[in-house]
């Protein structure tokens, strides 16, 4: 009798039926494993995939979609590591069709969701648009308004890129830069047309915008972040790091049936 109590106290111990401390999380509940390097990674450092209707495999960018999912990191090198090395086929237990654009779907698949980001922090009131209001909200020095990124459209001239960087030091919102990594800098988004801007934030002609720090704007940043950790591109020009385009797939910002698959149900 007493060996059964000191088991069940045991239990107790380990953790079996004593209640959970608020705000406290187990770090493998929040991590995943990525099927090509079998190394634990945060979730929202990774892309998980599903099989579709087709057998075809499905990017579930939002991690929504039902079924049995495999994880991949979250990078173009290692998705296209995944395909060269039958991966897919061997988590799901399956055999899926891996289409040959995948890594070029997923890119335009995470482009369009920054883009949706950066719809809703524009009707949050997080994103200033235009040359004038972008370089006077940059050259304020009051510290009541932080910028968390300025963007600029692939076609920007390099004067309004050059002004807009000298409204910032006014200010004392340094550059992002390679040779400045300083937490509070601000990076440069420059790797989207205008015409996506401009279907993005509801405006005709959008060259130049700044999007405000805080609260509506932070699923944008994250969304632009994971986007330019997938390329594997500086933060701030990924332009000059990477020559692949932001849509890939020309025309819409989207990975055509493949794209449609993947967004369903996760708007």
């Amino acid at each position: 009798m007493q060996t059964q109590l000191q088991s069940r106290t045991l239990k107790r111990l380990k953790g079996n039926g004593l209640p959970r401390i608020e705000g406290e999380t187990s770090a493998r509940e929040d991590n995943r494993s990525c099927a090509v390097s079998r190394q634990p990674m945060a979730k929202e450092a990774m892309i998980r995939f599903v099989v579709g209707p087709d057998d075809t495999l499905v990017p579930d960018i939002r991690a929504r979609l039902p079924g049995r999912g495999v994880w991949i990191e979250a990078t173009r090198e290692t998705v296209l590591q995944a395909m060269r090395g039958k991966t897919f086929s061997r988590a799901l237990k399956s055999n899926v069709k891996v289409t040959a654009t995948l890594a070029d779907d997923i890119e335009a698949l995470l482009c369009r969701d920054v883009m949706q980001a950066l719809a809703l922090a524009n009707k949050a009131g997080a994103v200033v648009t235009g040359f004038g209001k972008v370089e006077e909200l940059a050259a304020r020095v009051d510290g009541k308004v932080k910028i968390a990124a300025v963007i600029h459209a692939r076609e920007a001239a390099a004067d309004g890129r050059r002004k807009i960087a000298q409204a910032l030091f006014r200010g004392r919102q340094p550059l992002q830069e390679r040779h400045n990594r300083e937490p509070d800098a601000v990076p440069v988004i420059d790797c989207f047309e205008g015409a996506h801007l401009d279907l993005a934030l509801g405006r005709i002609h959008v060259i130049h915008a700044a999007v405000v720090a805080g609260s509506g704007s932070d699923g944008f940043m994250t969304r632009w972040q994971r986007l330019a950790r997938y390329r594997m591109t500086e933060l701030s020009t990924p332009t000059e790091a990477s020559d692949t385009p932001a849509n890939p797939q020309g025309g819409e910002m989207t990975g055509g049936k493949l794209a449609d698959q993947a967004i369903l149900g996760q708007e």
